[in-house]
């Protein structure tokens, strides 16, 4: 049976994007067990994934080098056969390089040459999306990449679901539309509080809840959107309130979720939730979100993708220029009319 280690990337949705490599790594050798080494936020999206078999804790973050602490719990992990090294750092992989797995894929990265022996180069014309460069390290390096990849899928069951929905206090029905208004890189990549508002109101009148979720840091934003919402009454602010597992339990439970490009959105696609993405600074032919239940609304302005954290002109004009009816009409696209209505 073969062993493999994944050095898991430090953001929810480049996780997600992950997933297609693991799918392909366990259609080639159905009997090998896959570990993730990964830090404590994104566990529970790969822990949601069939092919990964075990989670560990990576306690390193983006801090120090720390390389004697790096050796110390290198020597902890279990013997492995093969390690998979997706973030693109020096550092990131001396983990396998320090436990001595024999074979150590990656990216050449930052000059890996030492603490890799199976190096890719990065050809980004050929592999333009992030989930085709994960996957491209299942081939021997400079074969080419077998396509199609398959979409990611996490799987959460009928009771976990259940378990969420009662910790959090809410109720199955009717089921809700789920609002994802952070972005954890910067504000140009956050479609406007007040047409979240406009759009919480929308639903309302249909009588179709609206949870909001997100992390402490989206706290303020999702309490803007139920203060021009002019009343909470159908919404439910959940920012900050729910870890990552209750969060993806509670996106797959949901009608539809309309979010901006976060780790989030690539949740709600691997779920298979009905999705309309709002994409502004950042581009969709890099992260798309990887689901045919997925609608993409991009305004491609002349200034677009700048991939600033803020507005470099101070309009932000790739984003208030998506209005609430736009996306109301691609997500009564997507929906069945007794849902959407």
């Amino acid at each position: 049976m073969p062993r493999i280690l994944i050095v898991a990337p430090n953001w929810i949705g480049d996780c997600v994007a992950a997933q297609p490599l693991l799918m392909r790594l366990v259609a080639r050798r159905p009997d090998c067990a896959i570990t993730a080494l990964a830090p404590a936020w994104v566990a529970p999206a790969l822990a949601a994934m069939p092919e990964v078999a075990n989670v560990i804790a990576n306690p390193f973050g983006h801090g120090a080098l720390q390389l004697a602490a790096r050796r110390r719990f290198a020597k902890t992990l279990p013997k492995f056969d093969e390690a998979y090294v997706l973030p693109n750092s020096w550092k990131s992989a001396l983990i396998p390089f320090f436990a001595g797995i024999p074979v150590r894929v990656g990216f050449t990265g930052e000059m890996r040459f030492g603490v890799l022996n199976r190096r890719h180069a990065l050809d980004e014309k050929r592999l333009p999306l992030q989930v085709e460069r994960y996957a491209q390290l299942a081939e021997e390096p400079g074969a080419e990449l077998e396509r199609p990849l398959p979409n990611p899928r996490l799987v959460r069951s009928a009771a976990q679901i259940a378990i969420s929905l009662a910790t959090a206090t809410l109720t199955a029905e009717p089921r809700p539309v789920v609002f994802c208004p952070g972005a954890e890189f910067g504000p140009a990549k956050r479609w406007p509080e007040r047409h979240y508002a406009e759009l919480a109101k929308r639903y309302r009148t249909q009588g179709i809840p609206v949870w909001i979720l997100g992390s402490k840091k989206d706290a303020a934003v999702s309490a803007e959107i139920v203060r021009l919402a002019g009343s909470a009454e159908g919404i439910v602010d959940l920012c900050g309130k729910t870890d990552l597992a209750q969060a993806i339990d509670l996106i797959a439970h949901a009608r539809l979720a309309v979010t901006n490009d976060s780790g989030l959105m690539h949740v709600a696609a691997a779920t298979g939730t009905p999705l309309v993405a709002l994409f502004g600074s950042s581009s969709p032919g890099y992260t798309p979100p990887l689901s045919d239940k997925a609608r993409v609304i991009s305004l491609g302005l002349a200034c677009s993708p700048c991939f600033k954290r803020e507005c470099p002109l101070g309009h932000l004009d790739c984003l208030n220029g998506i209005a609430p009816e736009r996306v109301l009409t691609e997500a009564d696209a997507l929906l069945p009319r007794k849902e959407s209505r």
